[in-house]
């Protein structure tokens, strides 16, 4: 007589096969799986260089509207630096279609959980060998950039199944804790059950890294577009190997990853590239699509199973990994492959490790 547990293994194993059989002789002809997706070659539309008169409108009353609430410090003389730069509050309207007012609630929640979890401190108190475990179960930087600058990360899920029991052997109080640190606060007003203390969550790190190592570093490197700087993404989503059952399984990660991205770091994904997604991949597409805002929808794109001429309009062959169609030699668990020029400005031959920034030209410890 089987077990529950066996018994539930058995009901999931049916029900995929089920779905998989019926959905199998729609996958090519669903929307998701166009080959011929457009994806925008010119990404700076409403960023710093590339403003419409009513988009700096809206910036200087979303300016107004943050000094006001004391959210805000502009500079006050060629001796002092504002608050944040032009480059971030532009990424919390964009995401608001450029409204003042909802940018600005959405800056200040934003803000709020920054001041309550003390997110500077724990990326400069996070644990190199920690980060770098960390890398794992997240985007990897390749280390390279596509044509327009941006840093191109991969994200290979069917890496994530072997250490799914890395990602739930946190006891369930710590977890709980982890989570708030995580950013992914489902109810923000609910106070932790315990004081929260300064362990870092892996997600703020490598957010941190992104938004303050990789795009300030892809920002001093030469590009088509000097104007506009880095603030966003090419990530290429891997969907190779993926079973029904391992995309259930982590359906939470993955719902916390997008919320963490959304609601925190909003407008840091400029492309989103799915390749080699499976035949049941449009039921998968109905649980996530409702986790993105509309904007951050129409960024993703569900490539043909012959990816690499679209990935090669996006990307240099020698910037786009072979898997993909390029000529890089790099796999997912590989640290970042530096080009010449970011070798250059890092003053070495790999990218630092651990919690780093880069400002005025130059790495640094947060």
């Amino acid at each position: 007589m089987t077990s529950v547990d066996d018994d539930a293994k058995q009901m999931m194993t049916l029900t995929v096969m089920m779905i998989t059989s019926r959905l199998r002789r729609f996958h090519t002809h669903s929307p998701m799986a166009n080959p011929d997706s457009s994806i925008p070659v010119h990404p700076f539309a409403g960023h710093l260089g590339n403003l419409t008169a009513s988009q700096q409108e809206a910036l200087d009353t979303f300016k107004a509207a943050l000094t006001k609430s004391g959210l805000y410090t502009p500079a006050t003389d060629h001796s002092s630096v504002a608050s944040h730069d032009d480059t971030t509050l532009l990424r919390f309207l964009r995401a608001r279609a450029f409204n003042p007012a909802a940018a600005r609630n959405q800056f200040a929640d934003a803000e709020a959980w920054r001041k309550r979890h003390d997110v500077d401190a724990l990326y400069s108190s996070f644990e190199v060998d920690e980060f770098e475990r960390s890398k794992r179960f997240y985007p990897r930087w390749t280390g390279r950039r596509d044509k327009n600058g941006r840093p191109v990360y991969v994200y290979h899920l069917a890496s994530l199944a072997p250490i799914q029991k890395d990602l739930d052997a946190v006891p369930a109080d710590r977890r709980y804790q982890r989570m708030c640190v995580y950013i992914y606060l489902l109810h923000p007003s609910t106070p932790p059950p315990h004081p929260l203390t300064r362990t870092p969550h892996p997600s703020v790190a490598l957010y941190e890294y992104m938004s303050r190592f990789a795009f300030p570093l892809c920002t001093h490197l030469p590009r088509p577009h000097p104007a506009s700087p880095i603030s966003s993404t090419t990530t290429i989503i891997d969907l190779h190997g993926v079973s029904f059952a391992s995309m259930w399984s982590l359906r939470g990660h993955l719902q916390e990853a997008s919320k963490l991205a959304t609601a925190n770091y909003p407008e840091t994904l400029g492309v989103i590239a799915v390749v080699n997604s499976p035949a049941f991949f449009p039921t998968v597409w109905g649980w996530i699509k409702g986790w993105f805002d509309p904007p951050t929808r129409h960024k993703i794109h569900i490539l043909s199973s012959d990816p690499g001429p679209t990935l090669l309009s996006l990307i240099h062959a020698p910037d786009l990994p072979r898997t993909y169609g390029g000529e890089l030699d790099w796999a997912f668990h590989d640290e970042p492959s530096l080009c010449d020029h970011a070798r250059e400005a890092v003053r070495g031959e790999e990218a630092p490790r651990g919690p780093v920034v880069f400002v005025d030209g130059a790495v640094a410890r947060p």
